[in-house]
């Protein structure tokens, strides 16, 4: 063989080690870009993770805050009740007719109407059927005059509500089944 034939079929010497060197490169590059990437899917995922627990915090605070702001007024509106009742009390006792009966009446229509303004309502269940949520059983006597096992037959002591919370549940006398 010639020098020269044999120049041309093999590869000279230098050019190897370039092309090795090329290949190790860009498999070192391949190797970070995927280490990249994988970093870069963990931090997308990552901060939806955290707008997703921003929005759910975001809306528990909205929640908190409308119920603070509901029920801010619970205890004060509770210490009322008492005020309420001896009004009531009050009323029962004195004279149908006379100038004490109407100066109670009227002043127990303000409470009333204050407390409304505020969102506490009055639950007098007289006739109703018992609820455990609104009611509290203070004794059992037996139906009579058709009076179904389970109404509110008297009521003791009137409840009230907030919103949709019992404030005090009714003092109830309620009826039971002759053969309970």
């Amino acid at each position: 063989m010639s020098p020269m034939h044999r120049a041309e079929d093999e590869p000279t010497g230098p050019a190897e080690p370039f092309q090795d060197g090329a290949e190790q490169s860009l498999d070192a590059a391949e190797r970070e870009l995927g280490l990249v990437e994988r970093q870069l899917a963990g931090a997308q995922e990552e901060l939806l993770r955290t707008r997703a627990e921003m929005d759910n915090l975001r809306k528990r605070v909205v929640r908190e805050v409308e119920g603070a702001r509901r029920y801010a007024g619970e205890r004060v509106l509770s210490d009322l009740l008492p005020v309420a009742d001896s009004l009531e009390q009050g009323l029962a006792a004195v004279a149908e007719d006379g100038p004490a009966r109407e100066g109670m009446e009227l002043t127990r229509r303000q409470l009333l109407a204050a407390l409304e303004r505020h969102g506490v309502v009055q639950v007098d269940p007289a006739g109703e059927a018992f609820d455990p949520a609104l009611h509290e059983a203070i004794s059992t006597q037996p139906a009579t005059g058709g009076q179904a096992d389970g109404t509110v037959v008297c009521v003791l002591q009137k409840g009230y509500r907030l919103h949709d919370r019992t404030l005090r549940p009714a003092l109830v006398v309620v009826a039971r089944a002759a053969d309970a």
